[in-house]
């Protein structure tokens, strides 16, 4: 006889399921994409193309989301289905594909149901990440755009945006800094965990045969702001700095002054430009990426300010939080979550979904505990 009983298993997913849904508010949702799709309807829409762009991103994104929900709510049905078919025809066949959809569903809803732990003021903006080399020379440089690629690599398996806008490339090899966005429903609450310091140790493929090198990237993420949250910057606090692009080993990709860098004299913060063709565009983007920077950054001082006066000074971030060790052993480690996995190749592949999970229930823990 056939052993296949789903039941209890099936049982405590829907449960789950039915406290996502009721924590996304599939009502609300249809509603704002009721009101996003009259939007996207009228036939003034394109006249503004900035805010032509913002309406369709944010329909994309609820609908995305409500087609995931009815894709989870649907497949929960024919499952239950397949196994009472497997039950009654005594399919072998049939049960294990049972079998492996479960198993896929409840990978589907662990993940949605770390996605409803994401309730911060800004977790549902696009995500800017911005990576730069740090101590271990050429081989830092290297690592960065290892951690560049693997982020890129994440965003393309998933389906979502990515779009480069600034990189510096070192001298020898890799990058000294890049600055990208990835435009996700949930980018910033979802890549946040990543940000700190990332630390790399390998038989360096630069030095001296047969020694161990270690290097370290900085990983910076924050939320890129709608315009209405902008702040407001005085001109005099700015200094602009037009240069061409550039490309790997120095050589210029462009023939005129484009790429446009702003330094914010108060803070020091510095922000480049250059995958847009004209001045006006690198300058236009910067300026966003920059009073993000300053939104967050604002916001910190005051969250700071308040533990302060609290009396609990503590930091949420250590100084390091994840190594990737390619020798003598193969392993990459969060030193947050201790969450590891023992092939380093699929993890700069794009493989982050694990880290990213623990990272986040991780956080909202500390959060929990007034940490």
């Amino acid at each position: 006889m056939l052993d296949l009983d789903l039941t209890q298993e099936i049982a405590s997913l829907r449960t789950t399921f039915r406290d996502i849904r009721a924590v996304v508010d599939v009502d609300a949702l249809e509603a704002d994409i009721a009101k996003l799709s009259d939007q996207a309807g009228a036939p003034d829409l394109w006249d503004d193309p900035e805010q032509a762009q913002k309406v369709t991103s944010a329909l994309s994104h609820r609908q995305s989301e409500l087609t995931r929900i009815t894709g989870i709510e649907r497949r929960l049905d024919d499952l239950e289905v397949l196994v009472e078919l497997a039950h009654e025809a005594e399919d072998e066949e049939s049960a294990a594909e049972a079998r492996t959809e479960l198993a896929s569903l409840e990978k589907t809803i662990g993940d949605l149901e770390v996605q409803t732990l994401l309730d911060g003021e800004w977790d549902e903006r696009p995500a800017v990440i911005t990576i730069r080399a740090g101590a271990g020379g050429v081989d830092a440089a290297d690592f960065a755009e290892m951690l560049m690629r693997m982020y890129l690599r994440w965003a393309e398996k998933h389906g979502y945006g990515a779009s480069v806008m600034d990189t510096s490339y070192a001298e020898e090899a890799g990058i000294k800094s890049a600055t990208f966005e990835i435009d996700a429903p949930y980018a910033f609450g979802t890549l946040s965990v990543e940000a700190g310091t990332h630390r790399l140790v390998r038989m360096s493929p630069f030095g001296a045969a047969g020694k161990r090198q270690t290097s370290f990237a900085a990983v910076e993420v924050i939320p890129l702001m709608e315009e209405a949250q902008e702040v407001d910057i005085p001109d005099n606090d700015i200094r602009v700095d037009v240069f061409r692009s550039s490309g790997p080993g120095g050589q210029s990709v462009n023939t005129t002054d484009s790429a446009v860098r702003l330094t914010h004299l108060p803070t020091g913060i510095v922000v480049s430009m250059q995958n847009e063709k004209s001045q006006i565009q690198n300058r236009a983007a910067a300026m966003r990426v920059l009073q993000s920077r300053l939104l967050l950054l604002q916001k910190e001082q005051e969250a700071a300010q308040k533990k302060e006066l609290a009396g609990n000074i503590t930091a949420s971030w250590g100084d390091q939080m994840r190594s990737y060790v390619l020798a003598p052993y193969q392993m990459v480690k969060d030193l947050r979550t201790e969450y590891e996995e023992g092939t380093p190749s699929k993890v700069f592949d794009g493989d982050l979904d694990g880290f990213i999970a623990a990272g986040i229930k991780w956080r909202k823990q500390k959060q929990q505990s007034g940490d």
